[in-house]
């Protein structure tokens, strides 16, 4: 599906008084970067740079032979839910080596998405493991690669979710399917923070409506 490319000059309303932050994670080339360019509303600020051969030996490329940039800090993207709510994008670096920016990255935010690609499901459960010990609410979105179908029952087996916790698949290149896994983390979220208690951010987050 085509991808799309946002206005890097799209102006941010002197309403906005309320910031929301998301973060996309999960393991090394699933579509992370793909999905906050998709979606944002501008030119999504990346932290990509040219792979090389000498990474051959850091990083495993063998399910990712197509790669030929990767994320190397964060990306970053922004997303207007009305006049007075922005929702922020931060996708985090999949590499082991890059794990360490995570917890800082979780700092401060409302939800996560853990991106999963099925033919590498044990890249996974680091994101899972990591967002749980934070206690950060999250979904899981399944980006196609074409690779061999898993039940939703599987999924969940192998990922060892919890059952509350929304899985859906997806294509990152997509900006409706992409769109389609932010509302449901918005619901989500609504959901969550309702059952806890948490007034302040179940009230930012009344309308899962994404003005995209």
């Amino acid at each position: 599906m085509d991808s799309v490319t946002s206005d890097a000059r799209a102006p941010l309303s002197a309403s906005a008084d309320n910031g929301l932050k998301i973060v996309i994670v999960g393991g090394f080339g699933v579509g992370k970067t793909t999905l906050v360019r998709s979606v944002s509303e501008i030119r999504p600020l990346n932290t990509e740079e040219t792979m090389t051969q000498a990474g051959e030996s850091v990083d495993d490329i063998s399910e990712v032979r197509g790669k030929s940039a990767t994320t190397v800090a964060f990306d970053f993207g922004r997303i207007t839910l009305d006049t007075h709510n922005i929702l922020y994008l931060f996708g985090a670096p999949g590499q082991e080596r890059f794990w360490f920016l995570w917890d800082r990255l979780f700092s401060g935010t409302l939800g996560a998405i853990v991106l999963v690609d099925t033919r590498r499901i044990d890249e996974s459960w680091y994101a899972i493991d990591r967002l749980e010990h934070h206690g950060t609410p999250f979904i899981v979105a399944c980006n196609d690669f074409g690779g061999p179908p898993h039940t939703s029952a599987q999924i969940r087996e192998a990922l060892d979710l919890d059952p509350h916790v929304p899985l859906l698949d997806c294509d990152a290149r997509s900006r409706e399917s992409s769109k389609q896994v932010l509302i449901t983390l918005v619901e989500h979220l609504k959901t969550h923070y309702a059952r806890h208690g948490a007034a302040a951010a179940e009230g930012a987050l009344q309308s899962p409506e994404l003005a995209l």
